[in-house]
């Protein structure tokens, strides 16, 4: 059985309902998708679980609290995987937390 991954990333004016995009291999189908801040990307993590996705991964731009509101927007047995960055260089050199709370 093939893992339905998904991958959030960060981006000023990404819309998560069109930003994403699907790549399949033998063993995984990962869905990369934009949110242009914390607040979307909830509704984004909430969209990859609805097409069935059971890990996704959030890029370094998340900080703690980042992190903690996609973990309470989705199931608790969704996976929930963190790439770290102290401060993210595509959001000048600051954490999502610093910009979005």
């Amino acid at each position: 059985m093939k893992l339905e991954a998904g991958f959030i990333f960060l981006a000023d004016g990404a819309d998560y309902q069109k930003d994403y995009q699907t790549i399949s291999t033998p063993q995984v189908n990962l869905t990369a998708i934009g949110a242009k801040d914390y607040n979307t990307a909830v509704k984004a993590a909430q969209f990859l679980v609805q097409k069935g996705v059971t890990a996704i991964e959030l890029c370094g731009g998340f900080g703690i609290q980042g992190v903690a509101q996609i973990q309470a927007a989705v199931d608790p047995k969704i996976a929930i995987g963190v790439v770290r960055f102290d401060n993210h260089p595509g959001l000048n050199f600051q954490s999502g937390d610093q910009l979005f709370n």
